[in-house]
């Protein structure tokens, strides 16, 4: 039995790895088809742009289905529909079929996430799950570090023949990895998530009391500047060194968008501590304040300075959606599963502003279109002035253990 639920989990984790993988294959992807399918900025911006409007708009109809027909079934329909999106690029990779292609990909990963945490948490055990949780997170930052080397070293291969497109062979390997996850969730025996009163997504009275608050509203619309923030970061710094600097996109950029990945990872660490030092309302202000600083030296700096401060940027980023997620659900004391389905459908954030900079970007420039970002950094601070969380985070009583550290240091001796 303990060894099936370790395969389970092991399963699980591979899931969250795929999910990471897949998506964050757009951002260095995007000068390359700007390149391949002659696409304006604007027209490049639709792609980032149907893969999250799935996103959003799939969150709360898959906490439903999750309750309805159970995890196996939803895994089963999520996985379909990343192996047709997949297949679909694959077979015809040209601008129609990539959009279409992609926002299917992303109705899949939607789904997968939203049934990915209550099944962890029935196969690992209520005890393990902050554990596996955190584990989940690991796996997830890793592949988005490995996705953007994996594109540049595929990308340095030669074509197989003249014409071909090399970073399709990306979607053919995703059509077979998607065929084994289906093949592979009939065998399993997973177990049947019973889903606790906080996963619900509960009934159409429970989302008519939450619209009615606003801050409901306020909290919505600072997950969708936070998720346009950090999108918009991901998809445009590669062909902002590319048109900014001269950097190779496959290379140089690709380079950028990994290290942006992969320090998002890593800041979650400090965060944690910070998290346990200080109020979360400062911690929030703190990070956006040195996210400001960094995304200015990306966009105005020079390409040594860019090459840095835009993976710094994903640093500065890290502790920002959960500890915003954290301040609205302990903002509203009740339909917290609805609550949390509103929220997560404004990851159509990532849909919104990406696009809105490729269109800025035809007129002012791409540099200037960026600067979008500080107006959705300065609506995420002010959470941190106006949040007034029933519940504040639990901190360590740090002048208490100071004092109690002094006491028990043994007295120095007097000098003669």
């Amino acid at each position: 039995m303990r060894q099936q639920r370790h395969g389970i989990v092991i399963y699980i984790l591979v899931i969250w790895f795929a999910i990471s993988f897949v998506t964050n294959l757009i951002g260095p992807l995007m000068p390359v088809l700007i390149e391949d399918f002659h696409l304006s900025l604007g027209m490049a911006g639709f792609l980032p742009f149907s893969f999250f409007l799935a996103y959003g708009l799939v969150s709360i109809p898959g906490g439903l289905l999750v309750e309805r027909r159970g995890a196996r079934f939803t895994l089963a329909l999520a996985f379909a529909l990343n192996l047709i999106g997949a297949l679909a690029i694959a077979l015809q990779p040209v601008y129609a079929v990539v959009i279409g292609g992609l926002f299917v990909i992303g109705l899949g990963m939607a789904l997968l996430q939203v049934v990915i945490n209550p099944l962890m948490r029935t196969a690992g055990g209520e005890a393990n799950f902050a554990f596996y949780s955190v584990m989940g997170q690991l796996v997830f930052g890793l592949a988005s570090f490995i996705s953007p080397w994996v594109f540049q070293r595929l990308m340095a291969r030669p074509p197989a023949h003249p014409g071909a497109l090399v970073w399709v062979d990306f979607y053919w390997a995703f059509v077979f990895a998607f065929a084994a996850l289906v093949l592979l969730n009939q065998r399993l025996p997973l177990p049947q998530v019973e889903l606790r009163e906080d996963e619900r997504m509960g009934g159409w009275l429970a989302y008519r009391e939450l619209l009615r608050r606003v801050d409901v509203w306020c909290y919505f619309l600072a997950i969708v500047a936070y998720v346009g923030t950090e999108q918009t970061l991901a998809n445009w710094m590669s062909q902002f060194l590319s048109s900014q600097h001269g950097l190779s996109a496959t290379a140089e950029g690709a380079d950028a968008v990994g290290q942006f990945w992969g320090l998002m990872s890593l800041g979650c660490l400090l965060g944690l501590l910070l998290l346990k030092l200080m109020d979360s309302r400062r911690v929030l202000a703190l990070f956006v304040l040195a996210a400001m600083a960094s995304v200015a030296a990306a966009l105005f700096g020079s390409a040594s300075l860019a090459l840095w401060a835009f993976p710094a940027a994903g640093f500065c980023l890290s502790v920002m959606f959960s500890v915003l997620f954290s301040l609205a659900l302990n903002s509203v004391p009740l339909h917290h599963g609805a609550f949390s389905g509103i929220l997560c459908t404004g990851i159509l954030g990532g849909a919104v502003l990406p696009m809105l900079v490729g269109q800025l970007a035809e007129t002012t420039g791409l540099r200037l279109a960026m600067c979008s970002v500080f107006l959705s950094l300065a609506y995420i601070f002010s959470v941190s002035i106006w949040a007034r969380p029933l519940v504040s985070n639990q901190m360590l009583p740090l002048s208490e253990l100071l004092q109690r550290a002094r006491r028990r240091a043994p007295a120095t001796p007097a000098q003669p």
